[in-house]
């Protein structure tokens, strides 16, 4: 069995049953993928744990893309940027907020 090709055939199957681009497919990876970890593991966005799931998962997708396709500098750097950018803005954005005093565990 041909692994990154019957993986191919899956994406290729979502892409063609949901409609949308491969550009918006990896937005929403991304960010299905940072909620899940986030409510399996039960740990804080602000922890990096559940970003370090979406870049790992990325990093197989574009291992599987480029077993498949080769490599294609333009295609992987877009969807890296697509899949990691707003997980990592939402991940910052917990990580680097101020902490309200009803937030804080002992003062």
């Amino acid at each position: 069995m041909n692994i990154p090709a019957a993986y191919h055939s899956v994406i290729i199957w979502i892409g063609d049953g949901t409609g949308l681009p491969d550009a918006i497919l990896h937005i929403h990876a991304g960010l299905i993928i940072l909620m899940l970890v986030r409510l399996v593991s039960g740990r804080s966005l602000g922890t990096f744990i559940p970003l370090s799931f979406v870049v790992l998962a990325e990093l197989g997708n574009e291992t599987l893309d480029y077993l498949n396709y080769g490599m294609r500098w333009a295609d992987t750097l877009s969807d890296i940027g697509n899949t990691i950018f707003w997980p990592l803005v939402i991940s910052l954005g917990v990580r680097l907020r101020p902490m309200v005093r009803r937030d804080r565990i002992a003062d």
